[in-house]
């Protein structure tokens, strides 16, 4: 198994934790940053994690951020990524088998990294039971075209690069 996973700025000691984790269980991990606390633009790091899952290069992504809300919506923007973001394992657990969610996302300063990574453990268990392949269907529908190109940013690195942004 092979998960994606980006953070912002705020939880990259998070991030670095839960990736210890995941290689103690064995499962490879594609760590798509950011990798250190200097402020960034999280919204790269969740599309690049949804765009890894969507295109086959993870089974599952995970992103974190802060409250979780910035970082989770920005990977949901991208064609055939489900997100959730979740608090609890119910809720994971149900984003798996209704909606066949493969993406997770968390708040860093919400929940400690135990219930995270309890989290994280029955999101990847849980099976999609296949009852609703139209609703998802409909639902990957409302993102109109691809966008995996992470050339979209570029505009945005180079002014984080020059300081735009304090």
């Amino acid at each position: 198994m092979r998960i994606a996973i980006g953070c912002d700025h705020i939880v990259t000691d998070i991030k670095d934790k839960i990736i210890e984790m995941l290689k103690a269980n064995k499962i490879e991990v594609i760590d798509c940053g950011t990798n250190d606390f200097k402020r960034t633009h999280y919204p790269i790091y969740g599309h690049q994690v949804a765009v890894n899952v969507v295109t086959k290069k993870a089974d599952f992504g995970i992103v974190i951020c802060g409250t979780g809300v910035g970082i989770t919506n920005s990977a949901q923007k991208v064609k055939g990524a489900r997100v959730v973001l979740a608090k609890d394992v119910l809720t994971a657990i149900d984003a798996r088998q209704k909606y066949d969610a493969n993406v997770v996302g968390f708040g860093g300063r919400i929940i400690g990294i135990g219930l995270m990574y309890e989290i994280i453990e029955s999101f990847i268990e849980a099976k999609y039971l296949g009852k609703n392949d139209a609703l998802i269907n409909q639902i990957d529908s409302i993102v109109e075209k691809e966008n995996y190109d992470s050339k979209i940013f570029d505009d945005e690195k180079h002014k984080w690069d020059q300081g735009f942004y304090n």
